[in-house]
């Protein structure tokens, strides 16, 4: 369910409470008053912050709040302003207050060179990673809105790329690092792929943490280096989004993949920008926000092509298209099916990065089913989901995805024990995977069997799936 933006009078951040509240960092008192003054739901307080309503529930009981991203967050979901948030030991968001704070003015004035906006961007990553691993039950209770890839997305469109990505530190930062951090992604994908994002998300997060983190900010680099370790970071980064997506950890995912793009954006590297907004659009319409997958997944496309990348350009084609389909937009899915179609068709794949590998006909067949079978199209889908199976074994996940997604059309066609059989399959490769989303396709089909609960075989599958998933997320 959607909910409007909560909206604070100014004259709420005088009250006698809320200054209080502000001034000695009790959050939860903040959040009491502010639900007493404008009637909000603890739903609808975390929904504006961007947390979860238990841990909005677990503030107000009394959990402290020290994570500088999260009191960040909340001072920007509340639109605090500029005197609160000094008063919450936060940096003041006017141009007017900062130079009031900033005894640097005078240098900007006399044309000493600032602190650059990348310096932002790894500032804000670090804090992500150092909180992930040392304040996870507070990172793990971020909430995913739709609305919080609006801003990244507009400035990447906007905002310009950093011109002079350098640093002065105590250690060199050349080839071989930027190479070893290329390397560990490789791996890391590719475990991914085979095992699901629960294997090695706490491994991606603690390598970013412990290895990349000091490489960002104690480093010595020129700027070309600087502009190739920043898009190694931010491809690593994305894929710990996507493992966190993986696991259902959506405001994580989110988090992680807004702050690759804006590594991105600042290493001015277009190819991985495209693929994070095909990511984000993918996660958007996975959770039923299909305007946004389709916002998105057109900012890939333009990214792509800015890019030169027919296949970037297919795979947002194809995004598009599934989160028209999940809004039920058949003429408007049609059109971006034939163009990914067309465009992967003549794409030239010989200079494609690593990371692009999975996009490939049997990956395009997938997404071409997901859609009919939203569409309410099961013949069609069918078709593509079984072309789906000749497919690279070496992606395990993409397979249990793809045969749960067959078995789902065969209930969809009215033949529920060719769907046990085929989700027999999916059910032993989902076993073998930490994947929250693979076991979400099984109880999935479980759901749409139970029209046939009375049939021996979907008796046996359901069982077959209570066993094996007993004791999994």
């Amino acid at each position: 369910m959607s909910l409007d933006p909560l909206r604070i009078p100014d004259d709420v951040w005088s009250d006698t409470v809320i200054r209080d509240a502000v001034g000695r960092r009790d959050v939860g008192e903040l959040f009491r008053r502010i639900s007493q003054l404008t009637g909000a739901s603890q739903t609808r307080v975390g929904a504006a912050v961007g947390l979860e309503q238990g841990y909005v529930s677990r503030i107000i009981s009394g959990r402290k709040v020290t994570s500088i991203e999260v009191l960040e967050r909340i001072a920007d979901g509340l639109r605090m302003p500029d005197g609160s948030r000094m008063a919450l030991g936060l940096a003041p968001r006017s141009r007017t207050c900062h130079q009031c704070m900033d005894p640097s003015t005078e240098q900007r004035k006399s044309g000493t060179p600032t602190r650059q906006r990348w310096r932002i961007q790894v500032r804000d990553a670090t804090r992500l990673w150092d909180g992930d691993m040392n304040r996870r039950a507070v990172i793990r209770g971020l909430a995913f809105n739709s609305v919080g890839y609006a801003l990244p997305a507009l400035r990447w469109f906007t905002a310009p790329a950093d011109q002079h990505i350098a640093a002065s530190g105590r250690r060199v930062v050349g080839t071989p690092d930027i190479d070893t951090i290329r390397a560990m992604s490789a791996n890391y994908r590719q475990l991914d792929n085979q095992h699901g994002g629960g294997h090695a998300r706490d491994a991606v997060a603690r390598y970013l943490h412990q290895d990349v983190a000091p490489l960002l900010t104690e480093g010595r680099y020129e700027p070309a280096t600087g502009r190739k370790l920043l898009s190694a970071v931010a491809e690593l980064t994305q894929l710990a989004g996507w493992q966190a997506y993986d696991l259902a950890e959506h405001g994580v995912a989110q988090r992680y993949l807004t702050v690759a793009l804006d590594l991105a954006r600042a290493a001015d590297d277009v190819r991985i920008g495209a693929e994070i907004m095909a990511a984000m659009s993918h996660q958007a319409t996975y959770l039923g926000h299909n305007s946004a997958g389709v916002e998105l997944a057109r900012a890939a496309r333009e990214t792509a092509h800015r890019a030169g990348s027919a296949v970037l350009t297919a795979e947002a084609h194809v995004m598009e298209a599934h989160a028209h389909a999940v809004g039920g937009d058949e003429k408007a899915c049609a059109k971006a099916l034939h163009l990914a179609e067309q465009t992967l068709d003549r794409a030239d794949r010989t200079g494609d990065p690593q990371w692009l590998g999975y996009f490939d006909e049997a990956y395009l067949s997938a997404k071409f089913a997901h859609c009919f079978h939203a569409l309410g199209k099961p013949v069609h889908a069918e078709r593509f989901a079984t072309r789906s199976l000749r497919m690279d074994e070496r992606y395990v996940r993409g397979k249990s995805f793809n045969l749960a997604l067959l078995a789902s059309v065969q209930i969809q066609r009215g033949e529920p024990d060719r769907a046990c059989a085929i989700g027999a399959e999916a059910l032993a490769l989902t076993t073998t995977l930490h994947s929250t989303r693979a076991i979400r396709y099984m109880r999935d089909l479980q759901d749409q069997l139970s029209l046939y609960r009375t049939r021996p075989a979907v008796r046996q599958f359901v069982n077959q799936v209570d066993v094996a998933l007993a004791a999994r997320r």
